[in-house]
């Protein structure tokens, strides 16, 4: 699956307005994904209210073509691409240059982009620039050399000393590596014994990832790094889910994006991870797989504490940004200009 791309207004989000714009060079989508098919076909859908035609670009040429919604599968296209990039091109308004989210990886079932998302203010979040995974201790060397290929120069590891230790990233020659700890180091309170304790467990974390010394400081360093160079930027934890799925719903918050869409994405992760999960969980027993289970899911009550910290402890996303991320509107118009088109 490739997570939706949504229009609906945001309930919770930034406060920071877009510059104005003229409308001849709008990008006119209101929603637009790439899937890509086990099969090596593409679907494409969209949706462009008051356009004409559209016409689907891939390797320098039109693939397919439709109205202002459309839903094509394009096929026949090399298999030798790392990914497969298409340009959706209306016959008014600006074009949209999109890939399937998922960069599969031989060592990484996890890994994606953070672009692709409409914002409510009708501009696009750029595929390309910034990607989120889980650990890559277990990289092959083809993998390796993709990630070379995409671009990646900063990886920023979310994972505490011992996770670090365990399973040290691999990373090809010359990507600089950012420790941030978004935990800390500090003893546990060891693994839950019921489901109701694992779920808290959860609750509990995605809270102290909004509020945490540890965790401001991590995330400051990130979306800082964000805001100095977007171009090439990773960041990662253990399984791709949790900090680092905070991580991307402050991001994409930030820039505007809804809430829904916000997620959405968040939630991608459950599909993602669904083999590994599944393999995890059989080799389990039974009473032991239930309460592991909320430890490997992502759920939409997860994400709600986040948010529900971020209203309680500071009253707003905005001044969530200043004062716990150090981002004032300079900062947050800065990474608007890196990050979206339009």
């Amino acid at each position: 699956m490739t997570a939706q791309t949504a229009g609906a207004a945001p309930t919770f989000h930034s406060t920071h307005s877009a510059p104005a714009r003229g409308t001849s060079h709008r990008i006119p989508f209101t929603a637009a994904v790439v899937t890509a098919q086990d099969d090596g076909s593409y679907k494409i859908t969209w949706k462009a209210p008051g356009v004409k035609r559209v016409a689907v670009h891939a390797n320098g040429r039109v693939v397919a073509t439709g109205g202002s919604t459309g839903s094509v599968m394009v096929r026949g296209l090399p298999a030798t691409a790392d990914r497969q990039w298409f340009d959706l091109v209306p016959d008014k308004g600006d074009k949209l240059h999109l890939a399937d989210r998922l960069v599969k990886l031989d060592g990484m079932d996890n890994f994606r982009d953070v672009g692709g998302y409409r914002t409510a203010d009708g501009r696009w979040v750029k595929m390309g620039v910034v990607y989120r995974s889980g650990a890559l201790n277990n990289l092959t060397a083809a993998d390796l050399a993709k990630l070379k290929r995409l671009g990646i120069s900063v990886d920023y590891d979310l994972r505490m000393t011992s996770e670090r230790t365990a399973g040290p990233d691999r990373l090809p020659r010359g990507v600089r590596y950012v420790v941030a700890n978004v935990t800390g180091d500090s003893a546990g309170t060891g693994l839950p014994t019921t489901v109701a304790s694992a779920e808290q467990l959860m609750t509990d974390g995605e809270k102290s990832m909004v509020s945490s010394a540890t965790a401001k400081d991590a995330y400051s360093q990130v979306f800082g790094g964000i805001g100095a160079d977007a171009d090439g930027v990773l960041y990662h934890c253990s399984a791709g889910k949790d900090r680092t799925g905070w991580a991307s719903a402050a991001l994409l918050t930030a820039l505007g994006v809804p809430r829904e869409t916000v997620y959405t994405d968040y939630l991608a992760s459950n599909t993602y991870r669904a083999a590994s999960n599944a393999a995890a969980l059989a080799a389990m027993a039974p009473a032991q797989a239930a309460v592991y289970k909320p430890l490997l899911d992502v759920r939409p009550e997860y994400l709600d504490a986040g948010f529900q910290e971020v209203k309680d402890a500071y009253g707003s996303f905005a001044s969530y940004e200043k004062k716990a991320l150090g981002l004032d509107a300079k900062d947050i118009n800065k990474l608007k200009s890196q990050l979206l088109m339009n």
